[in-house]
């Protein structure tokens, strides 16, 4: 007896179990070559890195080249343009902090021993009370452990010199790279798309969509960052703080790394105030980069690069802790833009092309226009002779039936003279 159908045993494995077993392979693979893929970046990190950067360099200043382009300019001259205006601005930045470091350096040291001793007589005379005898020996301490690290602090500065070398590299690196995207782009990424046939339309539809999310992220990120440094220099230079201008360039450099950035220049710009002005400045330097910095967050942040990136807080910071544990400062750096390129380039990667609009003048649910009909005198019958229309009394072609009355009827009740088109024709 064969069992019935519905009567076969349940499969051995539960349903839900299948789906997780079939995601986690697929999740191993993608982490093995996501692993792999990482391992290979490390190794060529003196060309992945300057790429990088070269590529928000190139999404900060095409905007400039793409526009000297709109006013007549060819791509040689536009790019030459664009770079020379680059190196000008920066050019013109590091002169003014050169020469308002040069001349504020000797006086922020004078400002500074004049704290440390005014420091020290409050450790002696203060609530503390502390002998100068156990001052002497703090300050022994520090100086024995500074000179037992001193192998190590000269073995960094020889790798200092070495990473100095790799750094000019890259630098020249970085140079070229930019050059030729902001030159050649568009030619770049068609040749890229070649190599991805049938699937060049997702690849392209992919690749504008994270280069829209890197350039909004890119120039937004530079425009908070230049309101930052720029409220943060005039606070410090109105405080009549020594090196205002380096520190001010500093807050703007490390805007650039969300949330964690931001601690590390505003402390070290805090120290200079405490050592320069004394611990009133400096608490209400701490309380205006705190307000300023909320601002900056809930304000500007949200205007100008929140419709890029609209990450939450949280995700920001795992990402900025996930960069950086994989590369340090620079994997902190770039970890937030390459979020949120990735963000936004796999829906596009993976999403299906839209359907063509119907054609004009056809409604929502109209098909295709049905053949045209034949009228019913054309119609013809097998043997190439008319067939009667609807309605019409079978006879000749023409022939109208007789009256009711006065019909001429044959033996088979058939009108006379009518022929039976259902037989051939005799000749």
């Amino acid at each position: 007896m064969i069992p019935d159908s519905d009567n076969r045993r349940a499969p051995s494995v539960p349903p839900v179990l299948a789906t997780l077993a079939a995601w986690s392979w697929r999740l191993i693979v993608v982490g093995v070559v996501v692993y792999f893929f990482a391992q290979i970046v490390v190794i060529l990190r003196f060309v992945a890195l300057p790429v990088a950067i070269a590529l928000l360099l190139t999404a900060l200043l095409f905007p400039l080249t793409d526009g000297l382009r709109r006013v007549g300019l060819n791509s040689m001259a536009a790019t030459w343009l664009t770079m020379l205006t680059a190196f000008a601005v920066l050019g013109i930045t590091g002169w003014i902090v050169g020469v308002r470091a040069n001349e504020e350096f000797p006086r922020l040291v004078e400002q500074i021993q004049t704290t440390a001793r005014d420091v020290q007589d409050w450790l002696i005379h203060g609530p503390l009370e502390l002998r100068e005898s156990q001052l002497a020996d703090i300050v022994a301490e520090l100086t024995r452990q500074l000179n037992e690290q001193r192998a190590a602090i000269t073995g960094t500065l020889v790798t200092g010199a070495a990473v100095a070398v790799e750094v000019l590299a890259g630098l020249v690196l970085v140079l070229f790279v930019t050059f030729f995207l902001l030159k050649d782009g568009e030619r770049i990424w068609s040749w890229f798309l070649k190599a991805f046939g049938s699937a060049k339309p997702r690849v392209d539809r992919a690749g504008r969509a994270a280069w829209r999310t890197l350039s909004q992220y890119v120039q937004g990120t530079v425009i908070v960052a230049a309101v930052h440094g720029v409220i943060m220099g005039i606070v410090l230079a109105g405080m009549g703080v020594p090196l205002w201008a380096p520190l001010a360039v500093l807050i703007f450099l490390a805007s650039f790394i969300p949330i964690v950035g931001i601690f590390f220049a505003g402390g070290l710009a805090t120290l200079v105030t405490l050592g320069a002005k004394g611990p009133i400045y400096a608490l209400v330097f701490v309380g205006i980069l705190v307000v300023e910095q909320q601002l900056e967050n809930h304000v500007l942040q949200p205007l100008i690069v929140g419709r890029a990136v609209k990450f939450h807080p949280l995700a920001i910071i795992l990402v900025l802790a996930v960069g950086g544990v994989l590369a340090g400062i620079t994997g902190a750096a770039v970890a937030v833009p390459i979020a949120a390129v990735l963000y936004r380039a796999l829906p596009e990667l993976f999403r299906e092309q839209a359907a063509l609009p119907p054609p004009p003048g056809a409604g929502p649910g109209e098909g295709p226009p049905e053949p045209p009909r034949r009228p019913p005198g054309d119609e013809t019958g097998e043997d190439g002779g008319e067939r009667p229309a609807a309605g019409r009394p079978r006879g000749t072609a023409g022939e109208t039936a007789p009256p009711h009355g006065d019909s001429h009827e044959d033996s088979a009740g058939e009108p006379e003279g009518a022929e039976d088109v259902s037989r051939p024709r005799s000749r």
